[in-house]
């Protein structure tokens, strides 16, 4: 191809790719397919991401690179007005010496070994003043060894056998009870499961790992002894899962998901129409001081999940508030809730248009600042939700006013094309304020949905559709 001459753009649908990797690993070494494999399945993302037409250059480059960071202070080279409510705490605070150590308490999953004193008892003489009687502390001095070893250890007993030199019957030693009667201790399958779902570990990771340290767990293994562990527990998830759906605030969200198995397969709720995409939705329910978590893949969008949660819920019991994106499969449809969209949601299209707009985009980031502060404030006093609301209604109730008539103003006076970027981010806010703001008006209503786009990188490992993860 001549230099500065356009590409041909080629298409593949995933079934075409499918074929076309069939046929290269074949023909190349497992090295080159697998490097070779990657690259086409980056091409593939990056081509759906640009033809989604449902982001920025700005948002694309973070999603390929990483985003360096998203705060106001960083994006732009101006300082914060010195009027801004903690301005001077702006500047982090020297860490105090010692500070990264960890006290022994920290480790609760260490072994405890007793050591006595090897001379001195309780009631002896003090060997110091000779007059004094020593007695027990209660809190004893505490030393922490950290050692390494196998993720899963093996022990082999060797059983003495011992035969008759006439008769030729043999007679074998029985097994200790350490032994158990089975090849894999009861508790492999939920440390598989760990591992796998809370701590992300692919299992042909652990396979090599076992692999390498000599006691062998096979993948295919690991998904037999996971299964047989999920079956024991599948009474505790049903009953957290009716516990989550009577959550005083539930929030929600969809992340796209790759699962072979269900590329091809038509939802009933579809009406008959294919549904191709696949989602993992996440379900982050807060039921009094605790939080339960549910990631479940397959073809239904946030919404018609939560709707079947919902399901679950007491009769009696009032709509729960329901933190989301504005997307309506978000909304479930036959069941009330009190809708609060994601102000973070909001603000990162502000990020997103910081070099195109600075001067508007920093005022309405600055003044979305002060909202943080305030709601930071809240968490160091430790409201409680009413007082928050109130508090939240004192300093923040004429922030967000004063922001949304400036928004307004902008695009009254012709200041802002209603079109460009900007004002489809000014648009945006307006649209959803009601929702927006639902935390000047509800009590322990949030500010955004930023702990389930955290949870959204544990959702990645989601094996099946059917699979849902618990936590509480």
């Amino acid at each position: 191809m001549a230099k500065g001459t356009a590409p041909q753009i080629v298409s593949l649908s995933s079934v075409q790719m499918e074929e076309l990797l069939a046929k290269l690993a074949t023909l190349l070494p497992a090295e080159t397919y697998q490097l070779v494999e990657k690259l086409l399945h980056t091409l593939q993302w990056l081509m759906g991401a640009i033809e989604a037409k449902e982001t920025t250059i700005g948002r694309l480059g973070r999603m390929i690179f990483g985003a360096k960071t998203e705060k106001t202070s960083q994006i732009f080279a101006q300082p914060l007005p010195i009027g801004c409510p903690n301005a001077a705490a702006a500047a982090p605070p020297p860490k105090r010496k010692g500070h990264g150590r960890r006290a022994a308490a920290d480790y609760p999953g260490a072994k405890p070994v007793q050591v006595s004193h090897p001379q001195l008892r309780p009631g002896d003489r003090c060997p110091d003043c000779k007059q004094g009687k020593l007695y027990l502390l209660k809190r004893p001095a505490q030393i922490v060894r950290i050692t390494a070893q196998s993720l899963f250890a093996a022990t082999r007993f060797n059983l003495e056998k011992l035969r008759c030199a006439l008769c030729g019957k043999t007679f074998t030693a029985p097994a200790p009870p350490e032994a158990g009667r089975e090849k894999y201790d009861p508790n492999v399958g939920p440390m598989l499961g760990y591992l796998r779902f809370g701590g992300g570990l692919p299992h042909y990771r652990l396979d090599k790992m076992q692999n390498d340290l000599g006691v062998r767990m096979p993948a295919s293994t690991q998904w037999e002894l996971m299964a047989k562990a999920g079956k024991a527990l599948e009474p505790v998830q049903e009953a957290l899962i009716t516990l989550a759906a009577q959550g005083h605030l539930i929030h929600n969200d969809d992340t796209t998901m790759r699962v072979q198995s269900l590329a091809k397969e038509t939802d009933a709720a579809t009406e008959g129409k294919e549904r191709t995409g696949i989602f993992t939705t996440s379900l982050l329910s807060e039921v009094a001081d605790h939080r339960i978590a549910l990631f479940v893949t397959g073809h239904h969008h946030a919404g018609e999940n939560l709707n079947q949660l919902l399901a679950r819920r007491a009769k009696e019991a009032s709509p729960p508030i329901q933190m989301c994106d504005a997307l309506s499969r978000n909304i479930p449809k036959e069941f009330q809730t009190l809708l609060a969209n994601c102000l973070s949601h909001g603000r990162r299209q502000f990020v997103d248009l910081a070099q195109n707009f600075p001067a508007q985009c920093q005022h309405v980031l600055e003044r979305l600042g002060e909202v943080y502060r305030y709601d930071a404030q809240a968490k160091e006093l430790n409201l409680s939700p009413q007082a928050r609301l109130r508090f939240h209604q004192e300093h923040s109730q004429k922030v967000m006013d004063d922001l949304r008539q400036w928004m307004r103003q902008q695009l009254e006076q012709k200041c802002v094309e209603p079109n460009s970027g900007l004002g489809q981010a000014f648009n945006y806010m307006l649209n959803h304020w009601t929702a927006l703001t639902l935390f000047l008006r509800q009590a322990g209503a949030p500010l955004d949905n930023n702990i389930c786009y955290a949870a959204r990188g544990i959702s990645d490992v989601m094996p099946t559709a059917r699979l849902c993860r618990v936590t509480a």
